[in-house]
C-alpha cells in the first residue's frame, strides 16, 4: 500500500511554495525528519527556508494551528524560539493538495556544549523564559501527558505488532507491568502541568555565539516543566550530571525558580519515553522510511535488548544514580 508522504515529489513541494507566494531557487534539500517531512530551500532572493509538511492525520487543525500560536507568543515575548512564516491574511498553516504545511525562517547553529558552562547557562535562560510564558495559559487541543494511560496505549501498539516471540511478549509485558506498579498513584500526573516543548533534547537545540534557539515545537503538549530538561543532561557520570544541572539552573532562575520539587519525576519520564519511543516505531513501521531507518526493530535481538534496557530502567526507578 503507497504511504501518502510517496506523493511529495520535489515539484510537488516547489509548487506548494509558489502557491503561498514563495519562490524557490531550486531544488529543495530533504532534511531528517521522520515523524513529518522537513525540507530546506533557498528562495529567489536568497533568503533561507524550512518547509514542514505535516503527517496525515496526526494531528488536527487546531492542534497544529496551536502550536503555531504559542510560537508566535513565545516569540513576541523575546523567547528565543522560531515562528512560522504568515501570509498576508496571517496564515501560518497552508495546505496544497493533500497535505497540510507551515513555513519556517531557517535557524542555524550547533547544539550546545555539555562541558560548556557558559553554554549550559544560556541554556538554562532560554528554558526559563520559555516556561515563564508557557505557564500563563494551557493548550486546549494538544494532548496533557498521562502516564499510566500512555504507556498501556504503547504496549497494546507493541504487542499487536506481533515482532515479539512468545518469551519476550511475556518478558515485556511483565515488566511494563512492573513499571506501571512502582509508579502507581499518578506521580508524574500530580505535578503542575505547563505548556511544554515536549521533545526538548539536544538535536532540538541550535546555538550560534552563546546564543540558542529551541527549534520543533511538534511535540509541545501538556507535561510537567521538568519534560523540558531532563533530556538535555547525561546519566552516566552523576558527579558531572550534578556540575552541568547546577550551571543551568542557574541560567534558569534569571527567570523562573527551578522546579526541584520535580527531579523525582525524570527516572518516571525516562522510562515513559524509553516505551513509548519504541511504540512510535512500530507504529510508523508502513511509512517506508522507517524500515530504512530502523532495519534492527525487525531483528529479535532488538526486543531483547529493549526488555534489558526497561529491567534496568526499573532499578534507576528505585534508586536513581544521580540521587545517590
Amino acid at each position: 500500500m503507497s504511504h501518502p508522504f510517496n506523493a511529495l515529489s520535489p515539484d510537488l513541494v516547489m509548487s506548494a511554495a509558489e502557491s503561498i507566494g514563495v519562490w524557490p531557487a531550486g531544488e529543495p534539500f530533504a532534511l531528517n525528519s521522520y515523524e513529518n517531512r522537513v525540507l530546506m530551500f533557498r528562495d529567489d532572493e536568497g533568503g533561507r527556508w524550512i518547509v514542514k509538511f505535516y503527517r496525515p492525520g496526526r494531528w488536527s487543525n487546531e492542534a497544529i494551528q496551536e502550536e503555531h500560536d504559542f510560537l508566535q507568543e513565545l516569540y513576541q515575548a523575546n523567547v528565543p524560539v522560531v515562528a512560522p512564516w504568515r501570509d498576508s491574511q496571517g496564515r501560518s498553516l497552508h495546505e496544497f493538495q493533500e497535505f497540510r504545511f507551515a513555513l519556517f525562517p531557517q535557524c542555524a547553529g550547533q547544539a550546545p556544549e555539555l562541558d560548556n558552562p557558559s553554554h549550559l547557562f544560556a541554556l538554562g535562560e532560554a528554558l526559563g523564559s520559555l516556561h515563564k510564558v508557557a505557564s500563563k495559559k494551557a493548550f486546549q487541543y494538544r494532548r496533557e501527558l498521562h502516564f499510566e494511560r500512555d504507556i498501556v496505549e504503547a504496549e497494546a501498539h507493541v504487542l499487536a505488532s506481533e515482532r515479539l516471540n512468545k518469551h519476550q511478549r511475556r518478558a515485556y509485558q511483565q515488566v511494563i507491568q512492573k513499571i506501571l506498579r512502582q509508579l502507581g498513584g499518578g506521580t508524574v500526573e500530580a505535578a503542575p502541568m505547563i505548556r511544554t516543548h515536549g521533545d526538548c533534547h539536544l538535536g532540538n537545540v541550535l546555538g550560534r555565539d552563546g546564543v540558542f534557539t529551541l527549534v520543533d515545537f511538534d511535540d509541545c503538549i501538556m507535561a510537567p516543566a521538568i519534560q523540558d530538561i531532563w533530556m538535555l543532561l547525561p546519566v552516566s557520570d552523576p558527579n558531572s550530571w550534578r556540575a552541568q544541572l547546577s550551571e543551568l539552573v542557574e541560567g534558569y532562575e534569571e527567570t523562573l525558580p527551578f522546579p526541584h520539587k520535580q527531579m523525582s519525576l525524570i527516572e518516571p519520564l525516562r522510562a515513559y519515553r524509553l516505551i513509548r519511543h519504541t511504540a512510535w516505531l512500530v507504529s510508523r513501521w508502513d511509512d517506508p522510511a522507517f524500515p530504512r531507518a530502523f532495519p534492527w526493530l525487525a531483528e529479535s535481538g532488538y526486543w531483547d535488548q529493549h526488555i534489558r534496557q526497561l529491567e534496568q530502567q526499573c532499578l534507576q526507578l528505585e534508586k536513581p544514580i544521580w540521587l545517590a
